[in-house]
């Protein structure tokens, strides 16, 4: 699917990936894309994308991503420039620890916090599941007004969805709530892309590594360089801006489902 003069909607978009995502669809013509994000910062960037391309093409929402009101207001608004066919939901969270450790003063097991699991999951799966579910009902909503049935091979695909997994989606020490929410978006994609089949809508996955983040940032002093930057073949973090042209090839090469990795080759032996 062309993203030309398509709606799009982004979440994570002040920043990262997001941002990134957000700036290279409308460099490719995307008609307009909403960028949302609990940060103040998500105007800046709306209003950095618009004067680069001296148009008004992005918009800026700023809420949480795991509040359905703000949700739906997004695409409620954004609908007002056209069906919203692509959606890249790509705010997430890191809150590490180890699943079990012994407390120092305590001596005793002290369990990774239950309230801290449900809230990795809730950003980092059930937000993006459900923002693609809402672009996906934006395109079905648009068939059935238009009295189209099942979608078929001779029409162009209607829509898009690509989830933004991780590395970590294969498990890794200190991970227990985040790599089971990217691990979780795999499973979540297959069933989006099988039952969007229909209203011609794919829903794809793209595992980043190491990427020149805030998030990734988060790192303890010296763990990339140190430990990390050796066990990756392309010897540095990864572009936002690069992991933004991946998600472009998925969105307009109907033959990649995925999950694809952009991990630079990490780890190699994978």
């Amino acid at each position: 699917m062309n993203i030309e003069n398509k709606v799009a909607v982004v979440t994570g978009a002040a920043s990262g990936i997001g941002k990134a995502v957000a700036r290279r669809l409308a460099r490719g013509g995307a008609r307009a894309v909403g960028m949302a994000d609990l940060k103040d910062d998500v105007a800046a960037a709306a209003d950095e994308v618009n004067s680069e391309l001296g148009r008004e093409v992005a918009v800026a929402f700023r809420g949480d991503v795991t509040d359905s009101a703000f949700r739906t207001r997004v695409f409620r608004q954004m609908s007002g420039h056209g069906t919203v066919r692509i959606c890249v939901p790509a705010a997430g969270v890191l809150k590490d620890a180890l699943a079990v450790k012994i407390g120092r003063e305590t001596g005793e097991p002290e369990l990774y916090s239950e309230d801290l699991f449900r809230k990795v999951l809730d950003i980092n799966l059930v937000h993006p599941v459900y923002w693609s579910m809402e672009m996906l009902a934006d395109v079905a909503r648009k068939r059935a007004a238009g009295g189209l049935g099942k979608w078929t091979s001779d029409e162009e695909f209607q829509g898009a969805a690509i989830l933004i997994g991780s590395v970590s989606c294969r498990g890794n020490r200190g991970q227990v709530s985040y790599s089971s929410a990217k691990a979780g978006l795999n499973a979540a994609a297959k069933t989006l892309n099988i039952e969007g089949a229909h209203y011609g809508v794919q829903a794809k996955v793209l595992h980043p590594g190491f990427v020149s983040t805030p998030m990734v940032e988060q790192l303890p002093e010296g763990m990339f360089e140190d430990h990390l930057r050796q066990l990756i073949p392309i010897d540095r973090k990864i572009d936002p801006a690069e992991i933004a042209e991946a998600v472009v090839a998925l969105i307009e090469n109907p033959i990649i489902s995925g999950p694809i990795w952009a991990d630079g080759g990490f780890p190699p032996t994978a």
